[in-house]
């Protein structure tokens, strides 16, 4: 069931143009940074996006020339888990695992080092869960964090409803194109 959701809302993602990821994102971006948990954190984990998800790169870019701390994942695929490295300037990235812009030079950060989380999916429901591409690495990284956590969609994404397991943690607050969902637990 969770195989069949995720592949169909990959294709959904994948079928929005270039145009259409970069316009929705930019109104994203409009949110996410009006937020008072963005204004107030220094140190943000972000994802570095990649294959039509919510355009990740020009927030990063904006968030480094305010002087936030900016920390982005780096795939341990052996492990299936997240190193975090702070990046400390864009053309720091190159590809890594997956595909994924990573730091070419890691500069490892705890996760009790960060104040805010901003979450990649390929979907979410209203009440905060998650569906991930199936290898649980967000999880485990939320796991051992306790800040906000905000997942980044486009409206396509948000199904009715994403069933779970005991291993899956719920985001905060999740922002598309047209609205912020707060979720109260």
């Amino acid at each position: 069931m969770k195989n069949t959701l995720r592949r169909r809302l990959i294709d959904v993602r994948k079928k929005l143009s270039q145009n259409d990821v970069l316009e929705k994102s930019k109104k994203i971006e409009e949110k996410l940074f009006s937020l008072k948990e963005f204004k107030t954190a220094s140190t943000i984990l972000f994802y570095v996006s990649y294959d039509n998800e919510v355009y990740t790169h020009d927030m990063i870019k904006r968030c480094l020339h305010s002087g936030k701390n900016i920390v982005v994942p780096v795939s341990d695929t052996k492990n299936e888990i997240l190193i975090l490295s702070k990046l400390e300037n864009w053309h720091d990235l190159e590809k890594g695992s997956y595909g994924i812009l990573e730091p070419k030079k890691i500069i490892k950060i705890s996760p009790s080092e960060l104040d805010l989380i901003i979450v990649p999916g390929v979907g979410f429901d209203e009440k905060g869960n998650r569906l991930g591409h199936g290898k649980g690495y967000y999880d485990k990284l939320l796991q051992k964090s306790n800040v906000k956590t905000i997942g980044l969609a486009f409206e396509c994404q948000i199904v009715e409803k994403i069933t779970t397991g005991q291993n899956d943690i719920p985001v905060d607050i999740i922002i598309t194109e047209k609205r912020i969902i707060n979720i109260t637990f």
